[in-house]
């Protein structure tokens, strides 16, 4: 199934409007601040998946990975194979996001994570009953599997999971309300990955807000017109940038 940007975002428009009836009750016309989608919840009491916490893999590099069936999940590490058993409608995520000391670091990480999950499950869910049949085949039960089996085969798939992800993990509304907020100027520039001092302090407001990464909210900003780009060259005063 090949969706568009804009097909991704009426999809997210729906989902998210759907859980926050269901989470939050029906919405009153007064103004509010923008606020941070509950992705733990939406996972957990909204679609009804389980999240556990595993070790992925020797280097971090996996954060996390999801299933449509129950199968197992091979994990090589010096030399030695774990297998993981991978259940239907169960996330697995690398478990240095719940390590002492790294919960408030990588918070916005474990989000997205999660986020990008979530959305390969309701994309899946949309698929045609054929092709349902066949993944189901192909993850059949009791089969290990590498990282890269367990994955989606197409490059374009990975780009629909992280596009509706984001859109889920920070809805339009939520970013609309939250640059009305924090963007003076009501956009952001960034001068070859610099902003001004002034910008950064913006944008880390949003992130606070939102609960997400900077990689993940410049993104997001970016795909929804809030932020623009320039080459660090056109900025004046250099020493007012910051990374």
């Amino acid at each position: 199934m090949i969706l568009s940007q804009k097909q991704i975002e009426e999809i997210a428009a729906a989902v998210t409007e759907d859980f926050n009836k269901f989470f939050f009750g029906i919405e009153s016309e007064e103004v509010r601040m923008a606020r941070a989608t509950p992705i733990d919840q939406f996972a957990r009491d909204y679609l009804g998946l389980q999240v556990s916490f595993a070790r992925l893999s020797s280097d971090g590099s996996i954060c996390g990975l999801t299933a449509y069936a129950d199968t197992e999940y091979i994990v090589e590490e010096k030399g030695v194979r774990r297998t993981l058993p991978l259940k239907c409608n169960q996330v697995l995520l690398d478990e240095s996001f719940i390590h002492q000391g790294q919960i408030k670091k990588l918070c916005g990480k474990r989000r997205f994570t999660l986020a990008h999950e979530c959305a390969h499950q309701i994309l899946y869910q949309m698929e045609s009953d054929e092709v349902k049949q066949r993944c189901n085949r192909q993850y059949s039960a009791r089969t290990a599997y590498s990282l890269r089996d367990l994955k989606t085969h197409e490059d374009w798939n990975e780009w629909q999971a992280n596009v509706l992800g984001a859109a889920i993990l920070m809805p339009q509304k939520e970013v609309d309300l939250a640059a009305w907020y924090f963007i003076p100027e009501k956009k952001l520039t960034s001068y070859g990955g610099y902003f001004t001092y002034r910008d950064r302090l913006s944008l880390r407001a949003i992130c606070a807000q939102l609960g997400v990464s900077q990689s993940a909210a410049v993104i997001r900003l970016r795909q929804l017109g809030y932020l623009e780009d320039r080459p660090y060259s056109e900025f004046d005063d250099p020493t007012e940038v910051w990374a």
